[in-house]
């Protein structure tokens, strides 16, 4: 088995290669919830419409930032954060590609967008997500994220996680390197 390269590193959020992931992040949680509680999948005009109603300026330097992984440098996956307030900041929009997942890029984009948390200046970060996106309430969990009270009113959020920035994370399985871009074989 050869060894895969991951990097992770900011990226503008209106480039064409966060435009490519969002569009898929959005497309598979849409579908899976439209299947699940209406037995079809996105209308593809809606989808157009949303996607051109959320862009990810929110993601934005100097109170957010956008983090693309790459495998083999190839665009994978994606997160977000943002401030919400002085201290707290909201993990958003993470994705990985269905046909990498299981192979350490999600936990590597987790940490990634804490360091950059912590790098706005959030000692907290906070997360929403949906009763039937188990995979990632399972990551969240196995990452330190803590469930607890709603911290918004987003229609489609079921749980809502927080975790304390203040105390060092662990390094992502394999290592990685120091600043802002992390580099990780598997």
């Amino acid at each position: 088995m050869s060894a895969m390269t991951w990097t992770v590193a900011p990226e503008p959020y209106d480039s064409p290669v966060a435009a490519a992931l969002w569009r898929a992040y959005y497309t598979e949680v849409s579908d899976r919830w439209y299947l699940l509680h209406e037995r079809r999948r996105t209308d593809p005009d809606e989808l157009e419409r949303e996607i051109a109603a959320h862009s990810g300026s929110e993601l934005a330097p100097p109170t957010g930032q956008l983090l693309v992984a790459r495998h083999e440098g190839e665009p994978a996956g994606c997160a977000g954060v943002r401030l919400l307030d002085a201290t707290t900041a909201e993990l958003t929009r993470v994705f990985v590609r269905e046909e990498l997942r299981g192979r350490g890029a999600a936990p590597l984009l987790v940490h990634a967008a804490e360091d950059a948390a912590r790098a706005l200046g959030a000692r907290h970060i906070v997360l929403d997500t949906r009763s039937d996106l188990i995979e990632a309430r399972t990551l969240y969990a196995r990452l330190g994220y803590q469930e607890g009270e709603p911290h918004n009113d987003d229609t489609y959020a079921d749980h809502w996680y927080r975790k304390n920035l203040t105390v060092p994370a662990a390094p992502p399985p394999g290592g990685a390197a120091p600043g802002p871009s992390r580099r990780v074989r598997r």
